[in-house]
This record gives structure tokens, sequence and C-alpha cells, in this order.
């Protein structure tokens, strides 16, 4: 019998604090998936984020920031070309939520079986899946 892995909010905010920019994404997620993160779903209003591991594991982080207001109505294209200047190393995380809010994204979830980040407006519609580098 394999033992399941588990894994801690220290583990994965010491893999975050290496993060300075979208372009390091790639990286931190290869970190979670060596921790036993399966996918995690961040939320935007607040910056919280849940991880899940195996078996039903899973950890909540804390707020990151202020709540934000996320509109109503989504803005795809915006969304897209700022999501784009992120992954390019052009914005740091508190600019991307602050966008994803403007925008419309209410949180954003992460499968790492498959290696995909999809964004979820207010009524849970995908405004964008996305596959992730290796």
């Amino acid at each position: 019998m394999s033992e399941s892995k588990t894994f801690t909010i220290d583990q994965i905010k010491a893999a975050h604090a290496k993060v300075k920019s979208g372009a390091d994404f790639p990286n931190y997620v290869n970190d979670l998936i060596a921790m036993g993160v399966k996918s995690y779903e961040t939320f935007v209003t607040d910056g919280h984020t849940i991880y899940y591991g195996a078996s039903g594991f899973n950890v909540t982080s804390d707020t990151k920031y202020a709540a934000l207001t996320i509109a109503l109505t989504s803005n795809t294209p915006a969304f897209k070309n700022d999501l784009k200047a992120h992954q390019q190393g052009k914005s740091d995380y508190p600019t991307f939520c602050s966008q994803c809010a403007l925008y419309g994204i209410e949180k954003w979830v992460v499968l790492m079986d498959d290696r995909s980040c999809t964004y979820y407006d207010l009524s849970g519609n995908v405004i964008l899946a996305e596959a992730i580098p290796g």
C-alpha cells in the first residue's frame, strides 16, 4: 500500500516565494507536483487558494490582500491580453489579480495531471483554458 503525500501551506509558500512573475509559473507547478498537489483553485476576491492532494487531503491558504470586487461582466479580450503580458513577466501577481477582478475573473483552477489552468467568471463559465508549459 502506497503512502499518500501530504503537504503544508509553508511548503507551498516556499515554492511560491521563487515566483517573481508569470514567467516562473511552470516551475512553480512542477514544485507543487513534486509535493503531491493534484490541483488547486485560487479565488481572485481575496487571493486565498485551496490546494488538493490525494485521498481528499486539502489545505487552504490565508487571504493575500484586501477584498477585490469582481466585475459582473467579463472582458475576455482584455483579460487575454493582460494574461499574456503577465506570462511574459511584464506584471506582478497583485497587478494580475486586480486585472482579473476588473475583467470579471472569479477564480482559476489548475489541474496538475493534465497541466491545465482554467479561468472562470462569477457564473462558472469558462473564460479561458490553457495548457501549462512543461
